[in-house]
């Protein structure tokens, strides 16, 4: 492999200011940037990231740190980060945190402050305040996507006005009767996504005069199969004419559990999700999307800004983040058989 000195000799410069032409620091013409981009180009040559760490102090990595790996949700969020980070020429080291104290603690007291990132990104994580402090003490910036973090630039979803969305489109469609599937203690996240989305759920309710029957709430694990499990008993005694799932996972198992107790969706049955999951157009399920691969972009594109301006590392900031009511086949109005039977 060609090294620095033949990119010089063949550009006409000094190793100096092939340095600074391939790294970006420092001032270089126009036109040398080109020429030293072209002779580098042809001779194959790529720079060595440590050795731009050590004059840089850059190590151009990012950790990120999530609470799941096996979920859609984290993955396409992650996707998308990971995607920026690439574009702006920048490798990520992922920490995955869902194996408990431990090993959170082992990150944050040891990974990363022995200053292998140049930044971190938290998925979906609630840190602790003397979480915050150990990387800014090595100032580190910090963007959070989930919810509010005090001290961090922070991107997040209005989990409450979403299930109200989704609640009140089933309302706007006729339904009285409308379930909902849920987390519950056990299956409580960060930032109390679970919660905050019943509360959106029964605040629609209570807006258009229904009063929120708890029989008709069924909690589950925010995964197919427990959709599934949930859908099976909500349908039981007090079907409703229409539930909301906290996820898109959970209402394509409400589905599933309809089409096997032999009721129609939307006939019989009207199901929607949040997320706007990978499969939910192939189910035909009505959602309301919250786009989490642009969550990572905008995330990383937040945390770009701070490693270019350190004047930014101290401002924290909340960013609402957009969603958007998408409809599809599996809501309706309720047939006069629904309603009858409910």
């Amino acid at each position: 492999m060609a090294g620095i000195d033949e990119v010089a000799r063949m550009a006409g410069v000094s190793t100096a200011t092939v340095s600074r032409a391939l790294s970006g620091n420092g001032h270089v013409s126009a036109v040398t940037r080109q020429r030293v981009h072209e002779a580098a180009q042809h001779l194959g040559y790529v720079v060595s990231s440590s050795a731009s760490g050590l004059a840089t102090g850059r190590t151009r990595n990012v950790g990120v740190v999530i609470p799941f790996l096996n979920r859609w949700f984290y993955g396409a969020v992650l996707e998308g980060a990971e995607h920026a980070l690439l574009a702006h020429g920048y490798d990520l080291t992922l920490y995955n945190l869902g194996g408990g104290g431990d090993e959170r603690r082992a990150v944050f007291e040891h990974f990363l402050l022995r200053k292998r990132v140049d930044a971190v990104l938290a998925i979906a994580l609630e840190l602790t305040d003397a979480e915050v402090r150990r990387l800014h003490a090595l100032g580190k910036p910090i963007v959070g996507i989930g919810g509010t973090i005090r001290g961090v630039r922070t991107l997040s979803i209005d989990d409450h006005e979403l299930a109200r969305v989704a609640t009140s489109h089933l309302i706007e469609l006729g339904h009285r009767r409308i379930g909902h599937i849920g987390g519950d203690a056990d299956s409580e996240m960060d930032f109390h996504v679970p919660s905050k989305r019943r509360v959106g759920y029964e605040h629609a309710l209570n807006a258009a005069g229904i009063r929120p029957d708890p029989q008709l709430f069924e909690a589950a694990d925010f995964s197919i199969p427990g959709g599934y499990r949930a859908a099976k008993r909500l349908l039981g005694d007090h079907r409703p004419t229409a539930i909301f799932a906290s996820s898109d996972e959970m209402a394509i198992g409400a589905m599933l559990a309809a089409r096997d107790l032999g009721l129609s969706v939307p006939r019989d049955v009207s199901v929607i999700g949040v997320d706007d999951h990978e499969l939910a157009e192939f189910f035909g399920l009505s959602t309301v999307a919250q786009f989490p691969a642009l969550q990572g972009r905008l995330a990383v594109d937040m945390l770009m800004g701070m490693l270019g301006d350190a004047a930014e590392h101290d401002e924290a900031a909340h960013i609402p983040l957009p969603y958007e009511l998408t409809l599809r086949t599996s809501t309706a109005r309720p047939s006069d058989q629904g309603a009858t039977s409910a």
